[in-house]
């Protein structure tokens, strides 16, 4: 045998070429790691104290300027230990706590700006900060006749047995929140959403006109109109629920329409005419800038001791790599020969040891009794594969052929006789390829705790296009809990079901029942003989010998639900009488 195709050799280079590429991985990490560290230092800076954000953001959405922040700043900063420093975006100063390297090019650790908030920062999903009450500021004056209107809302509710809470928003507005658990606000008895004080009406006036042009609609007796909580809606200013009779283009096109970009495009409208209106009320943007109060020094320096530290260290790990994969390599060929020669010779090979190598022995002796077997099985598997797939392709290139020789119009007719062929292609492939991860172990399966009644009414839900004439019907006990994954189980669910559809006669029913122990598909079918109850959850297997799709599908869907069960450490089960019907059963593990 050659050198270049030795295993020792190859051992020994691809160890070689190991040890090189961890050093150097090892020591580029690491000095990547320290060079990144310093120089983001001020950009990380703000994670180590949220705080600091949000301490500011609320300061800029009371406040019309910066007046007052440099005292909090100083204040935080000596908490912290940390130096804080606040600019305008044109890297003006606004405060800084303490001396330090300029700022001029730094990365700022945030924008401070109560208008556009950082939800990375804040976690939540108002880009403005609902502390800003501005315009929308209720004078105390203004604030009865809303706290009476709130007084009758929830009178009303409570006529209804539904109790509830008044509360004051910022702006001075009362909020009603209903405190009885499961109920919500009834139609009925919200007053409050449209009521509004002069204060509020005139700020929400010029609000609409904003949003308005911004839209491109022509101020006038039918704008876009806005409530209280900036929900939007549309309609003459005297009656919101009219219709206006003859709208421009414009204004058809986004007051008429419900589709999700229209709405998007006014509520952006609405968003940026409030930040119009709200910017006086509100300290201008800022950057933040969260550091350490002094510059940190170089982390180390690679001096000619160190560099020959580093050598000398990689020669030794090179040298010992090299001599221990010899050693190794040597060891592992005599054994390894001789199971190739056995291999060659279609012969047992002889087990002379408990290691690895002998387990490795012992494993091809058992292959060479198990290679008939499967070299039976893979000649039927690629039979029923290619049986499965010749038809479809069959039909689709005899269509193809009649379209070319103009035998066949190419219509509506013909694009649907082949998207079909074509869906049952991708079924097939689709099937074959769970069923290909299932055999690898790599089928993937994510339990967790899940409401079987949802999984159960979704597969429900989902065949009754497909059960026209048949009554499908679901039963569930209570409202179990079981560990699965959600997504595999409405798959094996869905197999056994639309199997069952399947084989069920117009007037039959399918019933689907669950509980926290197992879950059971039960037809009045034409159902299975005894003789072929071993063989349905085999691959491609029909009970009908002439294959026909009509009745059989695949031949796929219940070798994958078994497939999916054991995955779930379940069992399915199946009992058939001919001409009374199926029950397939799916068995929890009580583990």
């Amino acid at each position: 045998m050659p050198l270049r195709h030795s295993l020792v050799t190859r051992l020994l280079v691809t160890s070689v070429l190991i040890a090189i590429a961890a050093i150097a991985s090892t020591a580029w990490l690491a000095t990547r790691t320290v060079t990144r560290a310093i120089s983001q230092e001020q950009g990380r800076a703000l994670t180590d104290d949220k705080g600091v954000y949000d301490m500011l953001v609320t300061y800029a959405a009371t406040h019309a300027d910066w007046t007052g922040a440099p005292a909090l700043i100083q204040q935080r900063a000596a908490k912290l230990g940390r130096r804080i420093t606040l600019m305008t975006e044109d890297r003006a100063v606004i405060a800084d706590s303490g001396s330090g390297p300029s700022l001029r090019t730094a990365r700022p650790s945030a924008a401070v700006d109560p208008l556009n908030l950082d939800l990375s920062l804040t976690g939540g999903s108002r880009r403005i900060d609902p502390r800003i009450a501005g315009p929308f500021l209720v004078p105390p004056a203004e604030r009865a006749r809303l706290r009476k209107v709130a007084d009758d809302d929830l009178n009303c509710l409570r006529k209804m047995r539904i109790d509830g809470k008044i509360g004051t928003a910022v702006n001075g507005r009362p909020t009603l929140t209903v405190t009885t658990p499961g109920a919500v606000l009834d139609p009925q008895c919200t007053q409050l959403a449209d009521a509004v004080s002069p204060t509020e009406e005139k700020a929400l006036l010029s609000l609409e006109r904003l949003a308005s042009r911004c839209l491109g609609l022509d101020p006038g007796p039918f704008i876009l109109k806005i409530r209280p909580d900036f929900t939007v809606y549309t309609g003459k200013t005297d009656s919101p629920i009219d219709v206006r009779q003859r709208p421009t283009a414009v204004a058809e096109e986004l007051l008429f329409a419900t589709d999700s970009s229209q709405s998007a495009r006014i509520n952006g409208c609405v968003e940026k005419s409030r930040r119009t209106l709200l910017r006086p009320y509100v300290a201008p943007p800022a950057l933040l800038f969260v550091t350490n109060p002094t510059s940190p020094s170089d982390p180390f320096t690679l001096s000619r001791a160190n560099t020959v530290r580093i050598l000398t260290v990689t020669g030794a790990v090179l040298l010992a790599t090299i001599v221990v994969t010899v050693l190794v390599g040597r060891r592992l060929v005599g054994p390894l020969r001789a199971l190739t020669d056995s291999a060659d010779r279609h012969v047992p090979a002889a087990v002379s040891t408990k290691d690895e190598i002998g387990r490795l022995a012992r494993a091809l002796n058992d292959s060479a009794e198990r290679r008939d077997q499967a070299e039976a099985q893979r000649r039927a598997m690629v039979s029923d594969v290619a049986h499965e797939l010749r038809t479809p392709l069959t039909n689709i290139r005899s269509w193809l052929e009649a379209a070319q020789d103009d035998l066949a119009p190419t219509d509506a007719q013909l694009l649907g006789l082949l998207h079909e062929e074509a869906v049952q292609l991708q079924h097939i492939i689709d099937d074959l390829s769970d069923l290909a991860a299932a055999d690898a172990g790599t089928l993937r399966i994510h339990p967790e705790p899940i409401y079987l009644r949802d999984v159960l009414t979704q597969v429900v839900d989902s065949h009754r296009g497909t059960a026209a004439d048949i009554e499908l019907t679901l039963r569930v006990d209570g409202d179990p809990v079981v560990t699965a994954d959600a997504v595999r189980l409405r798959q094996l669910v869905g197999n056994l079901v639309s199997n069952a559809i399947r084989h069920t006669p117009a007037g039959g029913s399918v019933t689907v029942s669950g509980s926290s122990a197992e879950i059971t598909v039960r037809d009045t079918g034409v159902g299975i003989s005894p003789d072929d109850l071993p063989r349905i959850f085999d691959r491609f297997w029909r009970a009908d010998e002439s294959r026909s799709r009509a009745t059989g599908g695949s031949g796929l869907g219940l070798a994958i639900a078994r497939k999916i069960a054991e995955a779930h450490d379940a069992t399915i089960s199946v009992e058939s009488t001919l001409g009374e019907g199926t029950r397939f059963t799916v068995a929890f593990s009580r583990r």
